[in-house]
């Protein structure tokens, strides 16, 4: 991490601790949309942060994927409720519309892009599925693939149902284009997959440093048989073998996010990788955690089931740790 880099971490941990600290995650996690427009507002134009990857010409920041990653890694250590990675991460990576691009970076506008879905394109209408669109209930605009050509469709000409997620810091939706009005404009989806696997294995490990954190806190405050439970062995092992993996992971998203701006060509490969381990490092975190922390952990009013199910939840997000070693082998030729 540089300097500079380790600025940008401590201003979006300040702010979040400021703008969206547990109470008012529990309380957007109780809204039907999980979303506070204020809160937005604030994270585009105080922090400017919704613009890291837009170019500077349409009014973003120029950055690459190793700032967003620092972003993405404190959004998930406060499991805030935005729809960044949608709009922030994908939607930015997927157009080159100046339009769209100038409502990203000024916070206006709220983007999801279709990663899976069977779309067929009559002209300049849309008709077809998308089962698990990422903040697909919010976008003023969705960003889809057809045919090779990329769309822009305006939020308000699809039928859009929420979907009840484990994960209530984070919504689904399930979309439906019945002859949509779409828009053709200037995009490329064919490596928005792996970008996107790539923000959020930093997330991934934003939330199991927290559960880390989270764990060696109450180790060394807990009290049994007259000494701090992390007097034991059992747990001392436990923690140790917790941080290996969140240091392991954090060493694998951020490879992988300076791959994505260095050495593009290689991304498949390390996105894989990241995807697979940063995954399953959160799980195991997370469970080890409440482990720790015995029934406390599995509260309601705890935070530590919270990351459980948000890990549970991104493990699955764009495809399981099984499928990223399937694709990293197929890359490797084992």
């Amino acid at each position: 991490m540089s300097d500079e880099l380790d600025d940008l971490r401590a201003v979006v941990r300040a702010f979040l601790g400021e703008a969206c600290p547990p109470p008012a995650v529990r309380r957007l996690m109780a809204d039907p949309a999980a979303h506070d427009a204020a809160l937005w507002r604030r994270l585009s134009g105080e922090l400017g942060l919704t613009g890291l990857a837009v170019p500077e010409e349409h009014g973003g920041a120029g950055r690459g994927l190793t700032e967003l990653a620092v972003v993405c890694e404190e959004l998930g250590r406060a499991l805030t409720p935005v729809p960044y990675l949608a709009t922030a991460v994908l939607a930015a990576y997927a157009v080159r519309d100046g339009r769209l691009l100038a409502g990203i970076a000024d916070g206006s506008l709220i983007a999801a892009v279709v990663l899976d879905g069977e779309l067929t394109a009559e002209g300049d209408h849309l008709t077809g599925t998308a089962p698990y669109v990422l903040d697909g209930h919010l976008a003023d605009v969705i960003v889809c693939a057809v045919a090779g050509r990329s769309y822009a469709v305006r939020g308000a000409d699809v039928t859009r149902t929420p979907h009840v997620t484990l994960d209530q810091t984070r919504r689904l939706a399930r979309l439906r284009f019945d002859g949509a009005p779409a828009e053709r404009i200037d995009g490329d989806l064919s490596r928005v997959r792996d970008l996107a696997l790539t923000a959020l294995a930093a997330e991934q490990v934003g939330g199991a440093q927290r559960c880390l954190e989270t764990a060696v806190e109450h180790a060394r405050t807990r009290v049994q048989f007259g000494r701090p439970i992390g007097a034991f062995q059992a747990i001392k092992h436990k923690l140790a073998d917790m941080l290996l993996r969140v240091e392991s992971a954090r060493s694998a998203a951020y490879e992988a996010a300076r791959v994505a701006d260095r050495e593009p060509e290689r991304l498949p490969v390390y996105a894989a990788l990241a995807g697979s381990y940063c995954a399953e490092a959160y799980l195991h975190t997370a469970g080890e955690t409440i482990q720790i922390l015995g029934g406390i952990g599995v509260t309601w009013e705890h935070d530590a089931q919270l990351h459980l199910k948000r890990a549970t939840a991104s493990a699955r997000l764009f495809g399981t740790p099984e499928a990223h070693r399937a694709r990293l082998a197929a890359a490797l030729a084992l």
